[in-house]
Parts: C-alpha cells; structure tokens; sequence
C-alpha cells in the first residue's frame, strides 16, 4: 500500500509541470501588454518597453517558464497587472468560497443520486426505477445555469425566501449548491444504478441470497460497497471538475470565488492571474484525484495486494 501510495505521489510531479507548461504556454500566446495595462495607454512607449523589460517580458520563453515553476513552488504566482496585489493573496482569499460551494454540491449530489441509483436498480422497471431515470435524463441535458435563474426566480424574486446572490452567509450557498447538484446528483444516480444492476447479478450475490440471508443484507452488506467503487471514482472527478466549473454559478450568483476571479482576469487580461488560478486548481484536481486513488486502492483488496506481494 506504501509503494501504491509513494508512485502515485511521484506521479504528480510531471504532469503538474506539463500542466503548468501547457496553461503558461497558452497564456503567453494570448495578446497583451502588460506595460500598457499597469501604466495605461497614454503611457509613452518608453515607459512601456522599460516596464515589460523589468517585468522580464523580454526573455526567452521557456526561461520565463522555469522562473514561473521555480517560483509557484515557493507560493510565488506573480503580482495581478490589474491592481499589483499578490496572485497568491488574490485566490487564497476568494478560494473559501469556492470550496465551500464545491464541498456543498458534491455532497448534496452524493447524499440524493446514491439512494437513488439504489432504490432504481433494486425495483428495476418499477415506476421508481422509471421517474428515477427520467429525472436523471431531464436534469443532465437541461444547463446548469438555467436551474441556477429559475431558482433565483422561484425562491428569490417570487417567494423571498432565500438571497439571489452575495456569499455573506449559509443562505446564500443554498441555491448556487443546489444548481450545482443538479447535474453531478444525475450522474450519480445513473451510475450507481448501472453498477448496482451489475453487481447484484453476480454468483456471490446469488450465493447469499440461497443462504437465507435477507434482502436488506445482500444489498447494503453485500452488493452496495462493491458497486460503489466506480462512483467513489466519479465522485472524485466530478468535485475536481467543481472545483474549476463553477465559473457560471460564480457569476450568476454574484460570488466571490476562484471562479469569478478567472473571469475578471480574462476580461481585464490579467496573465498572472488568470495563470495562476489555472494553476492552482489544477493542483487542486491532481490532489482530489490522488487522494480517491488512495481510497480506492484501500477499498479494493485487489490493488493492496498487487503491491504489497512486491
């Protein structure tokens, strides 16, 4: 387990520099100046050729790259062009409400679609099984920013009942967590059926049923830990995946999150910015991902016991 869990760290270390390779190398080959942004367009372009030169945007490329990498590792991303104030400070303070919006969905999404995907497999073609995966469908294909204005609709303008938008208090994560559920909460439901269906159909499971055992044993003792191996997975990626994806609810809701602080930075092409969130969120996905690898290397004996006989 010790050296599943060590190769899976070194693992990290290249594809962060690739990632942060490919996200600085796109970044460098978007249009701007950062002289003319800091200094305004009525600077004169002496003033501007001396900033970008202290600025080092006069070097060669992959030097400014090995600067970066040097740099991110001791939590140095850059300043902002827009206001001069730490990268790092920038998303330290709005990463709060990020996760606390990512965490919230992942869980809500977890806590709905798993007794769901449950409840569908075990009364397959029932009228459960049938509102259960029509419901799945409706809420995948329908945008998540759509939800996100009918809820803003329903409960903000008609009902009063809930704030439209802020991150000053718990109230105001209920409905952009809500949004954000809704399409995660239809994967887990349809995938936890899917490995139910398939899971309950083995010999094991047959097996413990002949021996007597009752219904609510074989599919909570039996059938559930094994079928939730791949939503376990799932889960893992679809909270990466929020963790970078929450730049529309981040808007629509008014938050001040990673995500909106991309969106800024796109807007006023603030590089180091945007850079660095891309940066960190990544990292943020590579460790979310390691740590469900873990879990399932702890989970699966199967994967212990192919490195412990090592």
């Amino acid at each position: 387990m010790g050296k599943y869990v060590l190769k899976r760290i070194f693992m990290l270390i290249p594809t962060i520099l690739v990632i942060v390779f490919i996200v600085f190398a796109i970044m460098d080959m978007t249009p701007s100046d950062p002289a003319s942004l800091i200094l305004g367009t009525k600077a004169s372009e002496a003033a501007k050729l001396d900033l970008n030169k202290q600025l080092g945007m006069d070097r060669p490329f992959i030097v400014r790259y090995g600067d970066y990498v040097i740099q991110a590792a001791q939590s140095e991303l850059g300043t902002s062009w827009r206001n001069g104030r730490p990268v790092y400070d920038e998303i330290i303070t709005r990463f709060p409400s990020t996760i606390k919006l990512a965490v919230a969905a992942i869980v809500l999404a977890m806590l709905i679609g798993i007794p769901l995907g449950v409840l569908s497999a075990v009364k397959q073609y029932s009228i459960f099984d049938m509102i259960g995966t029509t419901a799945a469908m409706f809420m995948a294909a329908v945008p998540s920013f759509w939800f996100g204005l009918i809820a803003i609709l329903i409960f903000a303008l008609k009902l009063h009942v809930l704030p439209s938008n802020g991150d000053d208090s718990w109230l105001h994560f209920i409905l952009p967590s809500i949004t954000l559920a809704i399409p995660e909460t239809a994967g887990m439901l349809r995938l936890t059926r899917t490995t139910m269906l398939e899971t309950i159909r083995q010999d094991y499971i047959r097996t413990a049923r002949a021996k007597g055992q009752t219904e609510w044993k074989v599919i909570f003792r039996h059938a559930l830990p094994n079928a939730l191996l791949p939503v376990i997975t799932s889960a893992g990626m679809a909270f990466g995946g929020l963790l970078g994806g929450v730049v529309t609810i981040e808007t629509v809701f008014a938050i001040n999150g990673v995500g909106s602080l991309i969106l800024t930075g796109i807007q006023m092409k603030d590089i180091p910015v945007v850079t660095g969130c891309a940066v960190v969120l990544a990292l943020l996905f590579m460790l979310v991902m390691l740590f469900v690898d873990i879990m399932y290397a702890y989970i699966d004996p199967r994967i212990r016991a192919r490195y412990s006989s090592k």
